[in-house]
């Protein structure tokens, strides 16, 4: 087993990586920009290494300085996390070129699924559903036309090398496609360097679920159940949870097997997701098809954890250890229910403005563990902690697990009600109207369903019927003047910010 392990990365998925390398009894080394000289991660670990400047392009983003790092303190292999270098074949390549572990993939099989268009023909070959569409490289607008009436409209037009939503266009007839084909070209260009754009059928009413994968390095795979990520806004996911209220076992344990099938094509170990998108309408448990694999720890791992009581990140550093998988498919069973909320510093009464400053008060709710469920909180941040605009906004993702998909529900509600956040904006009320939405409640979900049940955005909407008003965290959902709004987060009257009457109680 390894004795120092390196965490290229920072905030909440720093501390969550070194709570378990502490666990596991291996050193741990932290790596920090100037904006996180005293955050959290830094503080955890037993050594720490300085990057460079606050921009992630001149510190997380450096390669070159976070294997000198690894090298300067004799740790022997290094975590990426998610995001920054966590998929990029060279870093893990140089790893492997330096004698360090990468804990996570082989370089080879990030390259394979990197390539949107190129993982679409590995997966078609592998024998993994696939979206009716036209995979290979598309000469001009004319050809694009000519594709999409083939297909049949509605179809989405995708930049190769997309990813965060960037890079789509839906396109409802012919002239849409004349209309945006040249522009997705120009923002995948722009955005990810590579201008190629692949169309393929839009499936109606979708949804978005993702089948947790696991592999060793002596041609082990299992899966671990699926996710339900359909609670999005511009496609970035706000709720995720385990199982999904849609899949049925044999929907699962077909989904699960050609997620299987397309890591073992690739030649894949550690943890990976292959994310599918699934049409609502479908009765028969073979509507789903595939839509990219991510060669990394997902965001939303906790409630795979939570159902399957496994710590992935312990798996990940035993799989990059040489180590088998401890269990086979037939003893992964889910217990339960998990549901977890992305805490972001952003206002979403103000069409979800970002919001950055100091965390003037921040106070989540206390975690607990026992039959009747869970509340855990992953976190990178402390009262104090300055919220920096060079980073992802989160600030916390609350997880809560429970017998049933109602009472994991019902926690989530009671936890949120529990946070104390002052000093930024953050969207907390918005995710405990989601929770107690009767569509949400029923499990009627799409990937539209923020867009659907929000149109004219969260401050003009007001809760539905069964919103809990003795919540103290309830405010008024009328639209308030964005003059009178003096500060991003209202509440917070210790800057001399307005308090709107009768909102907290």
């Amino acid at each position: 087993m390894f004795k120092k392990i390196l965490v290229a990365n920072r905030g909440e998925i720093a501390c969550r990586v070194m709570r378990t390398a502490k666990k596991m009894g291996i050193a741990t080394v932290a790596v920090y920009s100037d904006a996180d000289a005293r955050a959290p991660h830094v503080r955890m670990a037993d050594e720490s290494v300085r990057l460079g400047p606050a921009p992630a392009a001149e510190s997380y983003l450096k390669a070159e300085l976070i294997l000198l790092a690894a090298k300067e303190t004799g740790a022997d292999c290094i975590h990426p996390g998610y995001g920054f270098l966590s998929e990029r074949e060279s870093f893990a390549r140089a790893c492997a070129e330096a004698g360090i572990a990468f804990v996570g993939p082989p370089p080879n099989a990030i390259a394979a699924m990197g390539d949107k268009i190129e993982s679409k023909k590995l997966a078609k070959a592998a024998g993994v559903n696939v979206v009716p569409g036209f995979v290979g490289e598309i000469d001009d607008t004319e050809h694009a036309v000519r594709i999409a009436s083939e297909i049949g409209y509605p179809v989405m037009m995708k930049a190769s090398a997309g990813g965060g939503g960037k890079g789509m266009r839906l396109a409802f007839g012919e002239q849409d496609v004349r209309d945006g084909f040249e522009a997705t070209k120009r923002e995948g260009l722009a955005s990810f360097g590579d201008d190629r754009v692949f169309i393929e059928k839009f499936i109606e009413q979708p949804r978005h679920i993702e089948i947790q994968v696991l592999g060793d390095q002596h041609g082990n795979i299992v899966y671990l159940g699926e996710r339900e990520c359909s609670i999005q806004r511009r496609h970035q996911k706000v709720v995720e949870e385990a199982p999904s209220p849609f899949v049925t076992p044999e929907m699962r344990r077909r989904m699960g097997e050609q997620a299987v099938a397309l890591a073992r094509a690739v030649g894949y170990y550690s943890a990976g997701t292959v994310e599918l998108i699934v049409s609502g309408t479908d009765t028969t448990g073979e509507g789903f098809y595939f839509l990219e694999m991510n060669t990394r720890l997902q965001v939303e791992h906790p409630v795979t954890e939570e159902v399957t009581g496994l710590d992935l990140v312990e798996q990940m550093i035993r799989v990059a250890a040489g180590e088998p998988l401890a269990f086979a498919q037939e003893d992964v069973k889910l217990t339960g229910w998990a549901i977890e909320n992305r805490v972001y510093a952003e206002d979403p009464y103000r069409g979800f403005l970002p919001s950055t400053g100091r965390l003037v008060r921040y106070r989540p709710p206390v975690e607990a563990r026992d039959e009747a469920g869970v509340t855990r909180v992953d976190d990178g941040v402390t009262e104090g902690s300055e919220i920096s605009m060079f980073y992802d906004p989160m600030i916390a993702k609350l997880v809560t697990w429970a017998p049933t998909r109602e009472e994991a529900v019902d926690r989530q509600v009671a936890a949120l009600d529990r946070f104390r956040i002052d000093g930024i904006g953050h969207n907390i009320d918005f995710l405990s109207a989601i929770m107690q939405h009767p569509r949400f409640r029923e499990g009627a979900l799409t990937t539209g369903f923020i867009a659907e049940e929000y149109p004219e955005g969260f401050g003009a909407h007001r809760p539905p019927p069964s919103f809990d008003a003795s919540s103290r965290r309830r405010r008024w959902c009328s639209i308030w003047s964005a003059a009178t709004r003096v500060h991003a987060s209202p509440g917070s009257s210790e800057d001399g910010s307005w308090v709107p009457p009768s909102v907290w109680f």
